[in-house]
């Protein structure tokens, strides 16, 4: 079974809340701005910085051209640019892991129908092996809350805690639809992320955090 098949396979857990009494309606409060907002900024900047190892669980729904499908995912982000991604499929009990090092690019995946395939390009392989378009060189700034650095973003919108709604960045649409506070000395942290490009989407929940010292 190819890694395309099992992962389509999998269905996207919705859960369904039900409606309960009306909240009051409460004023608007005012966005963060100008040295304020510049300062939130820069926290959030140093403590990505100085965190190179940590790690998420969740899960993971990822399409393309309305095909796809969703599962567990754990990435583990380590030091020096080298990382591991492993997605698996519940139902079906079929998983694979992507490694790879941001530094080079170079990336390998374990677990796919015909035996391990290796490349330069961690995105390309990714989109050879399963037909799937993931932004791997920018996930890891925005799961943590932040636009990557080095790549144009022409317009950011931010909420009230000086946190990101919104922003497009090399061709992806990114929308952050729910926050929870970090860890002490963490700004707060994305729980649910949708980012789309053309056809593709990719759509995290995140359920747990890992932080270590280098």
């Amino acid at each position: 079974m190819t890694a395309r098949t099992w992962f389509a396979a999998a269905a996207l857990v919705v859960l369904l809340a039900g409606c309960g009494a009306a909240a009051p309606v409460r004023a608007p409060v005012p966005a963060l701005a100008g040295d304020a907002l510049d300062a939130r900024l820069r926290e959030r900047d140093a403590w990505i910085a100085r965190t190179e190892t940590w790690g998420f669980a969740g899960k993971a729904g990822i399409s393309r051209a309305g095909k796809g499908g969703s599962g567990r995912i754990e990435w583990d982000q380590r030091t020096g640019g080298a990382y591991e991604v492993a997605l698996s499929a519940p139902i079906t009990r079929q998983s694979w892991r992507l490694s790879g090092d941001l530094a080079t690019g170079a990336a390998r995946i374990d677990g796919l129908s015909g035996g391990a395939r290796e490349g330069r390009d961690a995105e390309a392989l990714l989109e050879s092996a399963t037909g799937w378009r993931v932004p791997l060189h920018l996930l890891g700034a925005w799961v943590r809350g932040a636009v990557a650095s080095g790549v144009p973003a022409p317009a950011i919108d931010y909420d009230a805690e000086g946190r990101p709604v919104r922003f497009e960045q090399a061709g992806w649409t990114v929308r952050y639809l729910e926050w929870r506070p970090g860890p002490p000395g963490a700004p707060d942290l994305p729980v649910r992320i949708d980012a789309e490009s053309g056809d593709a989407r990719v759509r995290l929940v995140i359920d747990d955090w890992i932080f270590a010292s280098p």
